[in-house]
């Protein structure tokens, strides 16, 4: 990414930070760890504390990875702290609808790869798995930032802090309620400062914190310098255009999959109906046959008693005679 863009800064928009191409340069780079540390600091909300991170180690080992062979290459964050915790970041901007066991499935990777065959298990350290969603995922929770452990259902007693994953929603928080601030002191936590960068880069709100944050004043500098890279933008351009492509063939099989549950589903209820039908025919017939039977019965008993009242008339008029 060494050929930059000779063009005015307004004539060129900056990236959105929520494309994990651009997350990953951005909070993923070894040239400037504070950024990372900063953000994790305000996820798990130990600075000043005796766990705060002060210090990371980066896992680029993928960083430079194309796209040709596989368009959707996992681009996160892979990092260990300076008390040996693993931790994987990762952001994504729409639903595939697999989001606990995918965060389950590479939480479960990161932390068996700590140990080879014949390793004791003590030497394994706690993994965080952290997950930035541009989209409403856990609906029965309102909040959005929720943290889960291993815990008894019933004492809520934790089994242990070794596994952690975190689902960050940013559609769940409203940046509008701090757009006319003035103080870090009106802003609750320090995760805020950057979803409100994530959301909007470019907002006046994020260009005043800038000025009291340093990392986040970094990580705006490093979106404008990646925003003018003529290399990151073309990366950057075939990302959005691979995770467009890929959401298509999501929503496209989902289509399909919808259209085949209409088409087994009426198929379904035509066989369904015909034994139904059946079903009810029998139960038809045999209310219609317990009809014809009644009515057979008084009709029987209609004529006989017409019969007896005839009898009865014979024989009187006989004895008449």
């Amino acid at each position: 990414m060494n050929k930059i863009i000779i063009e005015d800064k307004e004539d060129q928009e900056l990236m959105d930070p929520k494309v994990d191409f651009v997350f990953k340069n951005i909070f993923g780079s070894e040239e400037h760890p504070n950024i990372l540390i900063a953000f994790l600091n305000a996820v798990f909300a130990t600075k000043n504390t005796e766990k705060e991170i002060v210090k990371i180690e980066i896992d680029n080992a993928e960083i430079n990875k194309t796209w040709d062979d596989d368009k959707l290459s996992r681009l996160d964050v892979k990092a260990t702290a300076n008390d040996k915790t693993k931790i994987n970041v990762e952001i994504q901007l729409e639903n595939q609808f697999n989001m606990k066991r995918r965060s389950l499935f590479y939480w479960a990777r990161l932390y068996t790869s700590q140990i080879k065959s014949g390793d004791p298990y003590r030497k394994l350290n706690k993994t965080v798995a952290i997950n930035i969603l541009n989209f409403d995922y856990l609906e029965a929770m309102d909040g959005y930032h929720n943290a889960f452990l291993l815990k008894e259902k019933d004492t809520n007693q934790v089994l242990t802090d070794l596994e952690e994953i975190h689902f960050i929603e940013l559609t769940k928080f409203d940046d509008t309620e701090y757009q006319e601030i003035e103080s870090l002191d009106e802003i609750e936590n320090d995760l805020i400062p950057w979803l409100l960068f994530l959301k909007n880069p470019e907002s006046e709100v994020v260009e005043m914190i800038e000025e009291r944050v340093a990392e986040l004043k970094e990580a705006a500098e490093s979106l404008e310098v990646l925003s003018h890279d003529e290399d990151a933008r073309e990366e950057y351009e075939a990302r959005q255009k691979a995770i467009h492509d890929h959401i298509s063939n999501l929503e496209e099989a989902k289509r399909k999959g919808e259209e085949k549950g209409r088409r087994e589903g009426k198929k379904e209820g035509r066989k369904e109906g015909r034994k139904e039908g059946r079903k009810e025919g029998r139960k038809k017939g045999k209310e219609e046959g317990r009809k014809e039977e009644r009515k057979k019965a008084e009709k029987e008993k209609r004529d006989g008693q017409e019969y007896v009242e005839e009898w009865c008339n014979s024989r009187y008029n006989s004895q008449i005679k």
